[in-house]
């Protein structure tokens, strides 16, 4: 933004962006892939609360509550590839599929949802070492944090520690790239 002073007055007029302050490739791949990654959670948390098989403990309230996050996530990092001019991935783009056997119970479902939600954590903090966009970086870690909590309710679902590593693993993209493909169609 550009200020600029008429008869006393400050305006605000905006300053078109210029290619130098366009995000790396490299951020705009990290911030496609994440999209992707929250498609597949959402996608994930939908068919489980769609299945009636989550009914002990509190799963069926903490999937809600989680599918909202997963929600809240896309949106955030959806509006930032959008003002990036950038075009994100919705979930009409990507079709899931699941490993046979993934939705017949609350503890099939469950142990597949820690396994996504360590890909999750893995994949922000991942994207927190490598993304250079400085603007992109503390909505990319809030997310972490906040996928980190999902991955300690799932465990403590599980019987499980809900405290983890204490330095969480970050995963390079291609690592990711690689786990997510496994749930394309």
């Amino acid at each position: 933004m550009l200020l600029a002073s008429a008869s006393g007055l400050a305006t605000v007029a905006p300053v078109a962006a210029s290619a130098a302050d366009a995000p790396p490739d490299s951020d705009l791949a990290y911030l496609r892939l994440l999209v992707a990654a929250e498609l597949l959670a959402a996608d994930f948390q939908t068919r489980a609360l769609a299945g009636g098989k989550l009914r002990r403990s509190g799963a069926h309230a903490l999937f809600h509550r989680i599918r909202a996050d997963e929600k809240a996530h896309y949106a955030k990092l959806a509006g930032l590839l959008t003002a990036a001019g950038q075009t994100p991935a919705t979930s009409h783009d990507i079709d899931f599929s699941y490993p046979s056997g993934s939705f017949t119970s609350q503890d099939s479902i469950v142990r597949l949802a820690g396994r996504l939600e360590h890909l999750m954590v893995g994949a922000y903090v991942g994207a927190i070492e490598n993304v250079e966009t400085p603007e992109w970086r503390l909505p990319i870690g809030q997310i972490a944090v906040n996928e980190a909590q999902h991955q300690g309710a799932f465990a403590a679902l599980r019987g499980g520690s809900v405290v983890g590593r204490t330095f969480a693993r970050g995963l390079q993209m291609s690592a990711v790239s690689d786990a997510l493909d496994e749930f394309e169609s």
